[in-house]
This record gives C-alpha cells, sequence and structure tokens, in this order.
C-alpha cells in the first residue's frame, strides 16, 4: 500500500489520525489503511466540488448523498465488495468520531448500509494431509528443518495468527503449566495451551538454537531466521507455502489456512464453539460461527457416504 499524502488540517482528518493512532492505538497498518481512504474520499469530493468553497469539499461537509455517490464510484471501479466495506467502516468511523466531538450535529452514515458480502468458507487442509505433513513428512535434520517443523505444529497445534507467531517471546512461554502467552489484535493477551508433544518440540527447538547459534541468536525472540534475527512474515510465508504443497492442491497456502484448519478440525471433532472462539481470540461469537458451515458440510459428506438414502 502506498503510504498517503499527510491529510490538510482543516479538513479534521488530521485530528482523526491522530485519535486513533494514539488514544485507540490501532496498528500501523490500519493507520494507513484509514489515511488512504480518507485522502480517496477527499479527493474525490474535490472533483465532484472543484469550487475551494463549495459545499461539501471537505469530508466533514459531506452529506449521505455524496457518500453513497463515492461507493457508488468505487463498485464502478470494480473494487472488491470487502475493500469497499472496509472503506465504510472508516467513514463510519470518522463520522462518529466528529459527532462526538460537536464538529458535526448529524451523522451521514446512518442512512448509509455496508455491501451485501457472499459468504466464503475458510480454506483448510483435510485432516489426513495435515497429520501426512506432521507425522510422515520427513524434514531436515538440521536447525531449519526443526524450526520449520515447530512453526507449522505452532500455527497449526494453537491457531495463532502470523503476525502472533512471528511476534512470540521466550518469555511467552509457560513451562509450568505448558501454555503460551500470546498477544492478538487491539492488544489484548490471551493463554493457549501446548500439547505435551508440541512442548516438548519448543524445548528441543531452544536446545539446538542454542547450540547453532552459539548464543549469538536473538535471545528474546522464539522463532529466528537462518542468520538467527527474529522470524519476519515472508520467511513464516514461504515456509507454510513451501510444507503444505506437499500434501495439498490448495490454491491459498498461507499461516491463515493452517488457523482455520484448526479451528475447522476442533470443531469437527465436538469442541465448544466458545471455547474454540477464546482460542482464537475472536471478540465475539459471530466471527468464530463461520466454521460451522464448514463443519455441516462434513456432516452432510458423513450422512451421504453412510446413510442407505444418502446422495439419493
Amino acid at each position: 500500500m502506498i503510504p498517503a499524502q499527510p491529510l490538510p488540517p482543516e479538513n479534521s482528518g488530521s485530528s482523526f489520525l491522530r485519535h486513533i493512532r494514539y488514544e485507540k492505538r490501532l496498528s500501523h497498518h490500519t493507520l494507513l489503511a484509514y489515511e488512504n481512504d480518507l485522502l480517496q474520499f477527499t479527493e474525490f469530493l474535490a472533483e465532484e466540488h472543484p469550487g475551494a468553497n463549495s459545499p461539501g469539499t471537505l469530508p466533514a461537509q459531506a452529506d449521505h448523498l455524496l457518500i453513497r455517490a463515492w461507493i457508488v464510484h468505487l463498485v464502478e471501479a470494480k473494487l472488491d465488495k470487502s475493500t469497499v466495506n472496509r472503506k465504510i467502516a472508516t467513514l463510519r468511523s470518522f463520522y462518529g468520531y466528529l459527532l462526538r466531538r460537536q464538529q458535526i450535529t448529524v451523522d451521514p452514515m446512518q442512512k448509509i448500509v455496508a455491501l451485501k458480502m457472499s459468504k466464503k468458507l475458510p480454506t483448510f487442509v483435510e485432516e489426513k494431509p495435515m497429520a501426512t505433513l506432521l507425522d510422515d513428512i520427513e524434514f531436515p535434520d538440521d536447525f531449519s528443518g526443526l524450526r520449520d517443523k515447530l512453526v507449522l505444529e505452532l500455527l497449526y497445534g494453537t491457531g495463532i495468527r502470523l503476525s502472533e507467531l512471528t511476534g512470540l517471546k521466550l518469555t511467552d512461554m509457560n513451562p509450568y503449566d505448558r501454555t503460551i502467552t500470546v498477544l492478538g489484535k487491539r492488544n489484548k493477551h490471551r493463554i493457549i495451551p501446548l500439547a505435551p508433544p508440541l512442548f516438548d518440540l519448543v524445548e528441543q527447538y531452544q536446545t539446538q538454537k542454542i547450540t547453532f547459534f552459539d548464543g549469538k541468536a536473538d535471545a528474546s525472540s522464539l522463532i529466528v531466521s537462518d542468520k538467527g534475527i527474529s522470524a519476519y512474515p515472508v520467511l513464516i510465508q514461504r515456509i507454510v507455502s513451501k510444507y503444505l504443497s506437499l500434501v495439498t492442491t490448495l490454491d491459498k497456502k498461507s499461516p491463515h489456512v493452517l488457523r482455520h484448519t484448526f479451528a475447522t478440525h476442533l470443531l469437527n471433532r465436538g469442541a465448544d464453539l466458545n471455547a474454540i472462539k477464546d482460542l482464537l481470540g475472536h471478540s465475539s461469537l459471530a466471527a468464530t460461527q463461520i466454521y460451522t458451515h464448514t463443519s455441516l458440510d462434513q456432516l452432510k459428506k458423513a450422512h451421504d457416504q453412510a446413510h442407505p438414502k444418502g446422495g439419493k
């Protein structure tokens, strides 16, 4: 994403961006997205009202009709619906901020609804190929091989996000109750249990890391690169894609696929949906319920295969 140019102070955008940066403490990536969205909306208004003093030139002056016109403009530009909805969410936050500060008296977003999205079922790997990958595939007998196996086992065994994995510190490991503490979205911590074999793998990896780097690797990060520095997203993505390619033909082979796989396998084996929600770090059950659709597909498949009248 290309960083946006600074918004002019008179359009209230700058104070809003300071608010979400220092008070809401949103991530740098999210801040850039908000900034770009507001800049694009400002540019659209300037094109619609080229006069410097024309009503609606600045976002704070726009009414719901102008906002709706911008949404139509985005749709006609063939932007993905999820992208358009994210921009709508940006404006919803922006005008809510202005309303609270009494810079506007009417929230124009009250008459704006998000685009309807077609539900996409999460992509996941079936249990058999995952078992083949982790139990039968031979990993190189060196530090990199052990590190790669640990990356896959952690992503599949805990359901943590890519950013959560790269942010894991040695101090996040609790050897007494075999858990890890993960820093997730909105700076919320959650505790995730590790299966005994996975915890043993972590200890084996840590011992080999100290030996391989002679104690000179990044001392705080759990996962490190071949050069001993803290693991970075591209490295993890390469590892996941490389090994998933050995057992699945899925088009998408990312760390998030393993997160979906973790949740789907738990649900298919009878785990409580609320427990899965807590393990994934979802703020509401609604975000977790998408996995029930996948589980239902599994039930239908089992019924069709096993029932005398199944599939007829």
